[in-house]
């Protein structure tokens, strides 16, 4: 079956917001289709190689950021710390693996949201569910949510002026591994768990200084200033996805130019839909959420439709089963992807699955649970033969208090006072440190055994 960046049009569409205006759309969309480009193929494609060490077992994918991006809480600074801890995250899980660790952002792009209802009752009045601030605003009004076409046009803007940030900090010197290193060592000085992390701290330190005693540093290997930093959105809005939606000249081939990855959300991803049937031809890396209920001919009817060459680096698989689930649900599905010799990559979102409601009304994650389901992941997937490799989560580098636990133990008491989410709690910048951390130890168990059974 033929393939245009417009065939998604003729599927059945989900979660699509119901515009009073269609023809304001119509004129949104054609402004963005004269917008320049986001992200270039070749920087997609360099993306795509990477992920294709990862689904080798010779790297791992560390994919972080808010879970909905929003126009009012946008700065360089909240870009800067967002950026920051996820650098702080890689280096120590690239020590802890031996591998390189892919950095991928859910920034830059992150502002469509699907959600369980179209309508939102409060008080006996109804009115459109939030569906991200790139449709409509989180006020409960009548103006507020109706959806607008022009927050397509401000997503972009925003898109825009952030991956200039990222740029800048990717390449500019910031990203310095000394840099990255130091700060690390400030947050462990700090925290409640200093003894348990202080030995990884270190030994990353004896490691710096064992390569700058070699004759390692700025001016000999450039790269330890610089990052390759790549960024990824779920694909939900596709009227937005097909107006960045470019042929690359050198190659001939159609790549969403919003972001460098894009993936299919748990609701959207139907085999005769239109979000599978618009990323179906798109050259970027592919993101499939897995949740609980994905059966094992599903997950591989989804596969061959989404990567018939069966080439390593084009889907990553994100699960998103619950700590309850995880072990029970994944087997089967590993299994059969293994058998079926298909080339993914596996990483674990451990946020969704985990989701409460406290009693003082407030949406929270337990740290604990989502570290269980982490554990859970890794065991399930070395177990059936397959690698383990990556993360998916739900960060800021801000001090939000939006997630129970974690080093220093936010309680549901505590959450009142900082929590700012548009959307799904999100580990804050220490909670997500300590998360690398605790990642790192399970990595290093891993390994140890390895090499314990080959001997």
């Amino acid at each position: 079956m033929s393939w245009s960046p417009n065939s998604w049009r003729s599927k059945r569409v989900e979660q699509m917001p119901n515009y009073a205006d269609p023809a304001a759309l119509d004129r949104a969309i054609a402004e963005l289709g004269n917008r320049p480009a986001l992200v270039f193929a070749g920087e997609a494609r360099r993306l795509r190689r990477q992920l294709a060490d990862v689904s080798a077992g010779n790297a791992f994918l560390l994919q972080g950021g808010d879970c909905a991006e929003s126009f009012k809480e946008f700065s360089t600074e909240g870009v800067r710390d967002t950026f920051r801890v996820l650098l702080q995250m890689a280096v120590v899980l690239t020590f802890a693996a031996s591998k390189p660790v892919v950095k991928l952002g859910r920034i830059a792009g992150q502002f469509a949201k699907p959600r369980s209802a179209d309508m939102e009752t409060i008080d006996g009045v109804s009115l459109p569910s939030y569906r991200g601030d790139s449709v409509n605003d989180m006020a409960f009004t009548p103006e507020g949510r109706q959806p607008d076409p022009q927050r397509l046009i401000r997503a972009y803007d925003q898109s825009a002026s952030t991956m200039n940030l990222l740029r800048a900090f990717a390449s500019g010197g910031y990203a310095d591994l000394n840099n990255v290193h130091q700060w690390t060592l400030d947050y462990v000085k700090d925290s409640p768990a200093n003894e348990r992390y202080i030995e990884t701290a270190n030994r990353i330190s004896e490691a710096l200084a064992f390569m700058k005693a070699c004759g390692v540093g700025r001016d000999s290997a450039p790269s330890l200033e610089t990052v390759d930093f790549f960024t990824s959105h779920e694909a939900l809005h596709l009227p937005y996805e097909e107006a960045l939606t470019r042929r690359d000249p050198n190659s001939g081939q159609w790549y969403a130019t919003s972001a460098h990855m894009v993936w299919i959300g748990e609701r959207t991803r139907q085999l005769d839909g239109a979000h599978v049937e618009y990323a179906r031809g798109i050259s970027n890396p592919i993101g499939v959420k897995c949740g609980p209920t994905m059966k094992p001919d599903d997950l591989l009817a989804l596969i061959d439709a989404l990567n018939p060459t069966n080439e390593a680096g084009r889907l990553v698989l994100i699960t998103r089963m619950g700590a309850n689930n995880v072990r029970e649900k994944l087997p089967a599905l590993a299994r059969a992807v293994t058998r079926a010799g298909r080339k993914v990559v596996w990483s674990s979102d451990p946020m969704h699955g985990n989701t409460m409601k406290t009693e003082s009304g407030y949406k929270t994650r337990d740290f604990e649970r989502v570290l269980n389901e982490l554990e859970g992941f890794m065991d399930v997937l070395y177990a059936e033969g397959a690698y383990p490799g990556g993360v998916h989560i739900e960060m800021t580098g801000s001090n939000v208090t939006e997630c129970v636990g974690g080093a220093n133990a936010v309680t549901e008491a505590d959450l009142a006072s900082r929590y700012h989410t548009h959307c799904d709690p999100r580990l804050n910048a220490e909670q997500a440190l300590d998360m690398a951390f605790r990642i790192s130890e399970s990595l290093k168990r891993v390994r140890t055994s390895r090499n314990t059974d080959a001997a």
